[in-house]
């Protein structure tokens, strides 16, 4: 019994450096979002830090700063929901079964 318990520890132990190593590796990897037919592009990490947004000049209008906002959030969104996608798939395999958002 012993024995078992000791080897299942060791596998826990694999399985929490298995997913520490992938975290690590979601902060190398990148999403866009875009919006406004991709006028409005906001890059993101894996693990949802921004590091770009990026508005094309065309879709600069003074008096409708409304409309630009709307796309920046929509963009942020967009990059936020793949980041999430990303982080699913990268990690959802150390998941075996658990309820979702327990990673």
């Amino acid at each position: 019994m012993r024995n078992n318990m000791n080897q299942m520890m060791k596998q826990v132990k694999k399985m929490q450096a298995q997913m520490l190593k992938a975290q690590e590796e979601l902060k190398e990897k990148s999403v866009e979002g875009t919006a406004g037919g991709g006028v409005v592009t906001v890059t993101v990490t894996g693990d949802k830090k921004v590091s770009d947004v990026v508005i094309k000049p065309e879709v600069i209008d003074p008096d409708d700063i409304e409309m630009l906002q709307d796309l920046v959030v929509a963009a942020m969104n967009d990059a936020l929901n793949k980041a999430d996608d990303l982080a699913n798939e990268d990690l959802g395999k150390f998941a075996g079964g658990l309820p979702p958002g327990i990673l």
